[in-house]
């Protein structure tokens, strides 16, 4: 009998929660490419706005403007130990921030995710589909 299966991999489908309402919000694949980590969104479960179909308005990047699916919202961080990092890293893609950033495995089906700006930190935790 194997215990292993997906174990201590950070690559899959994992799905994003809504801080205040616990609600689900989108499916995000995390994948390696070149030795780093990036991840984009290949499901969304909540439309609050059909007017503006999901685009990412409030970004000031090339993402402006762009569909929030199939959207990078990490990019290129870097493996530190058992976390991966990076600066400027990760998107919210509901305000257009991008923050400073760190992800690690909290057990083989949940995902910290958190991003700073200076001192300050918020911490997603996202749930292996």
């Amino acid at each position: 009998m194997s215990l292993n299966g997906n174990s201590q991999s950070i690559e899959g489908v994992w799905q994003t929660y809504d801080d205040e309402t616990g609600e689900l919000k989108s499916d995000v694949k995390i994948y390696k490419k070149d030795g780093k980590l990036y991840g984009k969104v290949v499901q969304l479960h909540v439309v609050d706005d059909l007017e503006v179909e999901a685009t990412c308005r409030y970004c000031t990047d090339y993402r402006k403007d762009k569909p929030i699916l199939g959207m990078l919202v990490m990019t290129a961080l870097v493996k530190d130990g058992k976390e991966w990092e990076g600066d400027g890293t990760l998107l919210d893609p509901e305000n257009g921030k991008t923050y400073d950033g760190e992800v690690w495995l909290v057990d083989d089906n949940k995902l910290a995710v958190r991003g700073y700006i200076g001192w300050f930190f918020r911490t997603q935790y996202w749930i292996r589909k």
